[in-house]
């Protein structure tokens, strides 16, 4: 036998004389079934409360990730419908409680309205502390006052849960396809493990520190929108007054230094009068109340003092002028209604 012959031969030798081999010739003993692959398995699920105008487009982003949900809504035609219309309505279970999507979860986000709303939702018999033991996280994206954030969070901590604010910049469009942006602040180990959820519902996650300042971020950006867009909506309304060209005042305004995705979006529906809500009015002018109690506490001026934020106390006035003109409901757009029919009557 040739070297290159005897090379070629040696794998199967040495193979021989392993313990245990097949010796050389040996039939092959039967078939043993072959094993089915490992199944894939799903990540766990993440509680979601609240499908309102945000919360809906949140937790379908969520499912667009492959994360299963467990839900829960006031409404329970509404959180039915939210699971038949899902791509795999399987993916989502819809709990009898908060409390019960809290148990059944190591996270669960809320995103509710108002103070009064979060506070019912934590506090009632089968609500969202009762669910709560050890290393249970709650996340929460609503925007309440700072001293409401940190009663929830030390609420929470107090039955040994993970505690951690998440308002977020954006309204019903942004939150159905992924581009909000959170603002987050609590126990930083839970931010990082959220990261997944982040990246399905958010283009950002910006980490602010302790309870209270992602909320105070928050308040300090809906000012600014909200005044913004009064100014807008001032200056829509008096260039209707004096016969101007809306068009043309709407390019001038999109092609020049003060060009925003807000002006873009809203002074079209103005010029229509079309305020579907994706932020509603009540909700703007709800954040500004609690802007100005902010600046009341970190000045120590008083509510009436000219120097407290004038800009935007005056828009305050205007957006609860609109409010108690019955626009509450609508986008906050339709505070142009209340110039028009206030300041600019024809």
């Amino acid at each position: 036998m040739g070297p290159l012959a005897l090379l070629a031969v040696l794998p199967a030798l040495t193979a021989a004389y392993r313990p245990g081999a097949r010796p050389l010739g040996a039939p092959r003993s039967p078939a043993s079934p072959r094993r089915p692959p490992p199944l894939l398995m799903s990540p766990p699920p993440v509680g979601f409360i609240g499908l309102g105008i945000m919360g809906q487009g949140m937790a379908r982003r969520l499912l667009s990730a492959n994360i299963p949900l467990v839900v829960w809504t006031r409404n329970e035609t509404l959180a039915a419908r939210f699971q038949s219309e899902a791509a795999v309505p399987a993916a989502v279970e819809v709990a009898s409680s908060p409390m019960a999507v809290v148990q059944a979860c190591s996270r669960t986000y809320l995103m509710l309205p108002t103070p009064e709303a979060c506070h019912e939702l934590y506090h009632t018999e089968l609500g969202v502390l009762a669910g709560v033991a050890e290393g249970k996280a709650i996340i929460d994206c609503a925007t309440l006052r700072v001293e409401d954030m940190e009663a929830l969070s030390e609420a929470v901590h107090r039955r040994g849960g993970l505690f951690v604010e998440a308002p977020v910049s954006g309204s019903k469009g942004p939150a159905a396809t992924g581009q909000l942006i959170f603002m987050v602040a609590g126990d930083e180990a839970v931010y990082h493990a959220a990261r997944p959820e982040w990246e399905a519902m958010g283009k950002t996650a910006i980490y602010c520190g302790e309870v209270g300042k992602a909320t105070q971020l928050k308040l300090v950006v809906n000012m600014i929108m909200s005044t913004q867009l009064a100014a807008l909506a001032e200056g829509l309304a008096l260039g209707r007054k004096l016969g101007l060209d809306g068009s043309q005042l709407q390019s001038v305004l999109e092609q020049g230094a003060i060009a925003s995705p807000m002006l873009k979006l809203k002074g079209p529906l103005m010029a229509e009068a079309n305020y579907s809500p994706n932020f509603p009015l009540k909700y703007a002018l709800k954040d500004l109340v609690f802007a100005l109690e902010e600046a009341r506490a970190a000045t120590g001026l008083d509510e009436d003092d000219p120097e407290l934020l004038p800009v935007s106390s005056a828009a305050t006035s205007l957006y609860t002028e609109a409010n108690e003109n019955g626009l509450g409901d609508l986008d906050f757009a339709a505070v142009y209604e209340t110039l028009i029919g206030h300041t600019f009557t024809e």
